[in-house]
């Protein structure tokens, strides 16, 4: 009857039919797609003659009161008169159409958890407006399906529903989804393109983890927060346009992007976090809005073709590393409202080039070029000036410059890193001044020739061993104005007395007696004084 209908694709066989004669469909080599107006079990007993082998490897489907829907699957009842989709059940074909009611008569309301998990031969699904969710892990490893429809009636994708469908080559989120949930589509590296609609609010953790061929991403206006590692290791990412709503970028948000050349991050953004843009080393250009106050640990480590970067006066801190090995990176603008920079920020930054005033090189911007001390000249340098206008030293700035012998600090300083004179031991003394608040952890740990400190009257926070191993001092002063130190026989306490924070270790007496009202001794108070041999405790 068809024999050797080549380019034929599809049919409509009504359920009067009983019988399909040898050869009927031989050598159709281009149907796919069989539509059988009756059930699965009518069509179990229409007599299939030989020669028909097509009719066993192509998708049936099957077609009740009008509408064509796969048979087999698996349903369970939400006891309302809905249910969802639980399984792919006894149903076989590659192109299912999922009913708007399930046999029963429930209407379809949801795609259950793990429904269709691992299904390999599943090429197409066809989901009915009924449905308002997608399940966890409803699609995962359907390795083989390449297109779907989802109706705008879904709301919510659930987390893993479309993971490592390494197939799909496009997908259309619908207006009426508020929420992506993690991992949703991690994995696709067939996916080229994204388009998420304004309705959604979230993109979850890894939502596009490694989909190694998507080019380009279009983020709504109604995002609010892209999750961690969202778009991280999308290697063929070159453009991507942020809506004005989000207002944060979650950690490694966009880590290993290497096709990335520029991205505008809109004003909205108030944190950018750790590993953001780590390793996207194409990104030339970057735009940090004026509404962000935290640039994260690692945030653009690895970005070795950015060459130059504005930090806006909303930001107060720069993490750990955040520029790091950036190294085409000749230009730094930092703003006056920097308060913090991590350890590391600059390092092996090779291009950047430095302001430099007395053996010490900084960061600033057109009004205060010299507002960051960034590092010593070298480690060999005997003293140093710090320039008045600086503000901050940072972490490390110091460390291990063995030879620094005297420091001057300026009045305008307002915080001193961690480990920023960390093992400076031909350093005799340091005298802290008032515009100091804050000292850093190991601030001057291993300052093995210092025998006095002189702390001003504003700092109220002291970092954990900050004068760990400066087994030559002998006093620690605080002024009388500080309201959260002050010092008794040359040892640091807490205001109040209550808290004996720092023994000066350099102390030669034998005997100690720890004076009435202190409650508690703090991390590493005597740690190697080696002339103490009693002590009273109250």
């Amino acid at each position: 009857m068809f024999y050797g209908c080549r380019s034929l694709t599809s049919i409509v066989i009504p359920d009067g039919v009983t019988n399909i004669s040898n050869s009927v469909f031989f050598n159709c080599f281009s149907l796919t797609d069989v539509y059988y107006t009756g059930s699965e079990a009518e069509w179990n007993e229409i007599s299939i003659g030989s020669d028909n082998y097509i009719l066993i490897t192509i998708n049936i489907h099957f077609i009740k009161d009008g509408v064509t829907y796969s048979q087999g699957l698996e349903y369970t009842s939400n006891g309302d008169g809905t249910c969802y989709v639980s399984g792919i059940g006894s149903c076989s074909v590659r192109n299912i159409v999922i009913p708007k009611k399930s046999p029963v008569g429930d209407i379809v309301t949801s795609i259950g958890k793990s429904a269709f998990y691992n299904c390999y031969s599943l090429t197409s699904i066809v989901i009915p407006d009924s449905v308002t969710s997608i399940g966890d892990e409803a699609f995962c490893w359907c390795n083989s399906l390449t297109s779907i429809d989802i109706p705008n009636s879904v709301t919510s994708i659930g987390e893993y529903a479309f993971s490592d469908c390494t197939s799909l080559t496009s997908i259309e989120i619908p207006d009426g989804v508020t929420s992506i949930g993690d991992y949703a589509f991690s994995g696709c590296d067939s996916l080229t393109s994204i388009e998420i609609p304004d309705s959604v609010t979230s993109i979850g953790d890894d939502a596009f983890y490694w989909c190694s061929s998507l080019t380009s991403v279009v983020i709504g206006d109604g995002v609010t927060s892209i999750g961690d590692d969202a778009f991280s290791t999308c290697k063929s990412l070159t453009t991507i346009v942020i809506g004005d709503s989000v207002t944060s970028i979650g950690d490694h948000a966009f880590y290993n992007c290497n096709s990335l050349t520029s991205i505008e991050i809109p004003d909205s953004v108030t944190s950018i976090g750790n590993y953001a843009f780590d390793n996207c080393t194409s990104l030339i250009f970057i735009e940090i809005p004026d509404s962000a106050t935290y640039i994260g640990n690692y945030a653009f480590y690895g970005c070795t073709s950015l060459t130059s970067i504005v930090i806006p006066d909303s930001v107060t801190s720069i993490g750990d590393c955040a520029f790091e090995d950036c190294t085409s990176l000749t230009s730094v603008a930092i703003s006056d409202s920097v308060t913090s920079i991590g350890n590391y920020a600059f390092s092996y930054c090779d291009s950047l080039v430095y302001n430099e005033y007395d053996n010490a090189l900084y960061l600033g911007n057109e009004n205060n070029p010299y507002l960051v001390l960034i590092k010593a000249k070298s480690k060999s340098i005997t003293s140093c000036t710090i320039h008045p206008k600086t503000k901050i030293i940072v972490n490390s700035a110091f460390s291990t410059c063995k030879s620094l012998t005297t420091i001057v600090i300026g009045d305008s300083v307002t915080s001193i890193g961690d480990h920023a004179f960390y093992n400076c031991n031909s350093l005799t003394s340091i005298e802290i001044p008032d515009s100091v608040t804050s000292i850093g952890d190991d601030a001057f740990s291993t300052c093995k020739s210092l025998t006095t400190i002189v702390i001003g009257n504003s700092v109220t926070s002291i970092g954990d061993y900050a004068f760990w191993g400066c087994n030559s001092l002998v006093s620690i002063s605080v002024s009388d104005g500080n309201q959260n130190y002050k010092d008794i026989d040359g040892n640091l306490y807490s205001k109040d007395g209550t808290i004996l924070i720092q023994y000066a270790i350099g102390k030669m007496n034998a005997t100690f007696i720890v004076p009435d009202g202190v409650t508690s001794i703090g991390d590493y108070a005597f740690s190697g004084c080696d002339s103490l041999t009693s002590i009273e405790i109250p």
